[in-house]
Parts: C-alpha cells; sequence; structure tokens
C-alpha cells in the first residue's frame, strides 16, 4: 500500500522501519496520518517477516504534536465533532500500543504534544541526546487527555505531574530520568545504538515475544487478583506452543533455535 504521509520500508533482516514524513509540518500529525498510522500496524502485525518495527521520522523535528489545521477544524466542530476526532487519536494510539511486534522509537529530533503520546505507545525509546520534549497542551488552554493514559503509565503519576501541568521544556536526559526515554545516544550513534535494540530481538522466538509483551501489558494494568493464574496459564501455553519445543530442543542439541538468525 502506498501512503501519503508515512513510508514503510521493508529490510530483508525482518527489520521494518515506519517513517513519519510530514518534514514540511514537522510530521504533525493529522487524521491522514493516523489513519495510515493505524493501518501500517495492523499490516506489519500480520506480517511474519517482519520480526521488529521502527517508528522514525524524516526532516529535522520528530513529531511537533497535532497538525494546526487539524486542531483548528475540531475547534470549528460541535462537541460529538470533537469527541469523533479525540477518538481517532486515541484509536491511532490504542493500535500501535496494541502492536504484537516490538515497537522501538528512533527519535533524531524534538518530540511535543502528541509527539510525546507516540513515544509513550513504543516498548523501547532511542533519543539523541540535547533534544527538546514538552507536553505543551495547557499553554493553549487543552489538557493532554487523549495520549494521557499512556504517557501517565509510561512514566508514573509521580513524574508524570512534574510536566504534565506546566507545559516545560525538558531535555533528553531529563526525558531519560522521567522515563519516556529508554536510551540516550549522541547522535552519531543513534542508529547503531537502535540496531542494537531491535536486533537483539533476533535471538528470540517472534511468538513468545508477542506473548511476553501482551503479559507485560496485562500485569501492568489490571488488578492483582487473577495475574497469578492468568500467568501461569499464559506460561503453560507457551511450554505447549512448537516455539518452545524447538527452543528447548536446540538449547539442549546445542544448535539454534529456527527463528534464531
Amino acid at each position: 500500500m502506498t501512503y501519503e504521509t508515512i513510508q514503510v520500508e521493508r529490510s530483508a533482516n525482518g527489520i521494518t522501519t515506519i517513517t513519519l514524513n510530514r518534514p514540511e509540518k514537522h510530521n504533525a500529525m493529522n487524521a491522514l496520518m493516523m489513519d495510515e498510522l493505524c493501518n501500517a500496524a495492523e499490516t506489519l502485525d500480520q506480517d511474519d517477516k517482519t520480526r521488529v518495527v521502527i517508528l522514525a521520522a524524516s526532516g529535522e523535528t520528530f513529531c511537533a504534536g497535532g497538525d494546526l489545521r487539524w486542531m483548528q477544524a475540531q475547534a470549528e466542530e460541535d462537541r460529538n465533532g470533537k469527541m469523533k476526532e479525540a477518538s481517532r487519536l486515541a484509536g491511532m494510539l490504542k493500535r500501535l500500543d496494541a502492536m504484537k511486534k516490538p515497537l522501538i522509537a528512533r527519535v533524531h529530533g524534538n518530540a511535543f504534544g502528541g509527539g510525546i503520546g507516540l513515544l509513550s505507545v513504543c516498548d523501547i525509546v532511542v533519543a539523541s541526546s540535547g533534544l527538546k520534549f514538552a507536553l505543551t497542551e495547557t499553554r493553549l488552554g487543552l489538557i493532554p487527555a487523549t495520549i494521557g493514559p499512556y504517557v501517565v503509565r509510561r512514566m508514573g503519576e509521580g513524574k508524570a505531574r512534574q510536566v504534565f501541568m506546566n507545559a516545560k521544556v525538558f531535555d533528553t536526559e531529563r526525558a531519560h530520568d522521567l522515563g519516556l526515554v529508554s536510551i540516550v545516544a549522541d547522535p552519531q550513534a543513534l542508529e547503531h545504538a537502535v540496531l542494537a535494540e531491535a536486533k537483539a530481538f533476533f535471538a528470540c522466538a517472534p511468538g513468545a515475544v508477542a506473548d511476553a509483551k501482551a503479559l507485560c501489558q496485562h500485569l501492568a494494568r489490571t488488578q492483582p487478583e487473577g495475574q497469578i493464574e492468568h500467568s501461569i496459564n499464559m506460561l503453560a501455553d507457551r511450554w505447549e506452543s512448537e516455539e518452545a519445543q524447538n527452543g528447548i530442543s536446540a538449547f539442549f542439541g546445542k544448535r539454534k533455535p529456527d527463528w534464531q538468525l
């Protein structure tokens, strides 16, 4: 499929890159980009050749948040129209968050508002040093509501409250302290750092990676009651999977399992 606001590039080694591609708009998200990101996530989850997905961006900025024209159009809508567009953004974030494949952000430029939401749904965020980040919604009299569940979950309430309300700009190192950024890299070493994180998954069974991600999300987002039984059932399912049988057999046979590149 051909996209207008993003690019999807598959490599032979199993790494697929989704690139936000509105550099002239600082990769601000409009309705079409949100829909295309949803489509790409759905497509790649069904692609057995894709082992890892990297979320990147073209131009100087990673993502400036919501597109101004999209936001202006929302301002002119009635309450139902505003809620419909908020649901579009929420649906895109939910779909990216639910991806079965590992999702790694390659952050080479600044990220604001909705761009922080994008980072918050990634499994690993590798960012260049010296960047700027901010949740700027309150400057407009708004709140970071739609991205809020993911930002607060990512940072934890205590740390999120330090940047959630005041719109203060913070740097990459501060983003790392807050838990938004996983790894800080020198700009020249960013690509190497991202690939190192991606290639680590090549030694892991794809189905097990997907199940481990699902389990992590379940344990973090449900009440403690029932978690033990759920995790035991998931482990039993894994033991009975072809991947586990292959992996254990390979371990004792001192050979590589089928999925390992």
